[in-house]
C-alpha cells in the first residue's frame, strides 16, 4: 500500500500530532496542543484545560468570558493551564529531562510559558499561529530561543 502523499518532514509530522494533541482541550476559547520532541522522539504532549481532578471550562462555563478578559492579559484568571505548562508538568512528573529539547506548539508560548520554557532548557520553539502577547517574543529571542513558525502550506517534504 502506497502513502497518499509525499512522506511528511519531521517538523510536519511533529506539528499534525501537535495539532491531534490540542483536539484534547477543553477551553471555550481556544485549543492548543504542545508536544516536546528531542532527539527526534515525543517526550511528552500537553494541552490546555484545567488541572486534574478540577470541573473543565466546559461544565462550568469560561471564567475570562465571564470576566470581559482578553487574549494574552491576566492570565492567572483562568481554570485552565496552558499546553505548553502541561507538557513541561508531564516531564517534570515522570523524570523526564527537556533540557536542549524543541517544543511544537499550535500557537506561540505567552510570557509565563515563555519563562517555564526558558528555564526548563529547551532551545527551540516550532508554532503556528502566533499570539497577543509581545514580551514572551522578547524573552525568547533574549534567551536565545530559536522561534521558527511553521506554515502550513509549505511543510512538506522530507528532512
Amino acid at each position: 500500500m502506497e502513502p497518499d502523499g509525499p512522506r511528511p518532514s519531521w517538523d510536519t509530522y511533529f506539528m499534525n500530532i501537535t495539532m491531534l494533541v490540542s483536539k484534547r482541550s477543553t477551553c471555550l476559547r481556544r485549543a492548543v496542543g504542545a508536544s516536546i520532541v528531542k532527539d527526534k522522539r515525543i517526550l511528552t504532549t500537553g494541552y490546555n484545560g484545567a488541572p486534574s481532578g478540577i470541573k473543565h471550562c466546559l461544565e462550568v462555563g469560561c471564567l475570562r468570558e465571564q470576566l470581559n478578559i482578553g487574549s494574552g492579559e491576566r492570565h492567572e484568571l483562568c481554570r485552565g493551564i496552558h499546553a505548553e505548562q502541561n507538557a513541561i508538568i508531564q516531564a517534570a512528573y515522570h523524570g523526564v529531562s527537556v533540557k536542549d529539547a524543541s517544543l511544537y506548539c499550535t500557537n506561540l508560548p505567552c510570557s509565563i510559558c515563555a519563562k517555564m520554557i526558558i528555564n526548563a532548557g529547551i532551545r527551540k520553539i516550532y508554532y503556528r499561529s502566533g499570539y497577543a502577547d509581545l514580551l514572551s517574543q522578547e524573552m525568547l529571542q533574549e534567551a536565545g530561543v530559536d522561534l521558527i513558525k511553521l506554515d502550513s502550506n509549505k511543510q512538506r517534504g522530507n528532512r
